[in-house]
This record gives structure tokens, C-alpha cells and sequence, in this order.
């Protein structure tokens, strides 16, 4: 189960009794929310996207949507989600437990600046009921992310379309 490969994975930073499970599911942002008792948009999901060699993983904020535009000038291809059997077979958590720990090594991990408005986020942990509370550094170290990025909408305070507040 990939909840024990999340638990081998943080017994390296002497993490793995920080992982929480609930008996409900936690396999959305809105139920892991509610599991948690936080508000939405401190659940870290974990969005799967094809590359032409293989995927990249996005950790965002839950009250977030990706930005086709922002994630096409940052990584050069159109925005292509991984089908729950690709994230399976291509990440080894199936979609509801995904997350950026205990993975292939090859797979690129990136963060996206919405999760920067907390002080602490809740990833899953590999299952559809677990989860961790960690500040956004450990977010970064425990992911082994390769960088922040920007590439979603509907979290700034103020958006804009052509100078008006939308």
C-alpha cells in the first residue's frame, strides 16, 4: 500500500508518526478539509501532468485551478492531466492519496506559490484518508521539490482583468 511506502519514506526524517489517518476519506480537498478541520484552501493537492518524458507533480493550494497560460510559459506544454491508471502506474499513489512523498526519483516535484499564504499545509500521505500538517520549508524539503512556481488562479486576494477587481 502506497501509505507504507509514505511512512518508509518519512522514517528518514524521523517524520513518520507526524502522518495522521482518519476513518473518513480525505480523497478531496473538500473532504480532507472537513476530516482536518481547515479551511479548503490549506489542503496541498497534488496535480499529475504529462510531459513528453514521463509527468511533473504540482503541489497547490486546494482553493486553486491550474492556469493554462502561466503553466504553458513556465514549462512549454499545454496543461495535460495524467488519467487516474497513468498517475497509478506512473506515480505508485492512485488518485485521491497522491502526493509528492515516496516517489520515482525521475519525477520532478514543483510548488506552487499559492501554498505560500500558510503557515503550515496538509498533503496527503499515499492514501485516501491520511495526511500531514507541514510548514511550507519542510513542504519543500520533504517533497525534494525543484522549485516554487506560479502557474494557478482563483487564490490572489485581488485578481485583475484588464485593471478591474473580478
Amino acid at each position: 500500500m502506497a501509505i507504507e511506502l509514505v511512512k518508509e519514506y518519512f522514517k528518514e526524517f524521523g517524520m513518520e508518526n507526524q502522518i495522521q489517518e482518519y476513518e473518513a476519506s480525505s480523497a478531496t480537498v473538500e473532504l480532507a478539509a472537513a476530516a482536518l478541520n481547515v479551511e479548503s484552501a490549506r489542503i496541498a493537492k497534488t496535480l499529475s501532468f504529462k510531459m513528453e518524458d514521463g509527468c511533473i507533480l504540482i503541489v497547490a493550494a486546494g482553493d486553486t485551478k491550474i492556469d493554462n497560460a502561466k503553466f504553458k510559459s513556465v514549462f512549454g506544454v499545454k496543461a495535460k492531466m495524467l488519467s487516474p491508471e497513468e498517475v497509478l502506474e506512473q506515480v505508485g499513489h492512485a488518485v485521491g492519496g497522491v502526493c509528492p512523498f515516496g516517489i520515482p526519483a525521475h519525477i520532478n516535484v514543483y510548488l506552487d506559490e499559492s501554498l505560500k499564504r500558510f503557515e503550515t499545509v496538509f498533503p496527503a500521505c499515499g492514501s485516501s484518508n491520511s495526511a500531514i500538517e507541514l510548514s511550507c520549508e519542510e513542504l519543500f524539503i520533504f517533497a525534494k521539490a525543484a522549485e516554487w512556481v506560479d502557474v494557478c488562479k482563483g487564490w490572489y486576494e485581488e485578481e485583475t482583468t484588464n485593471g478591474y477587481i473580478v
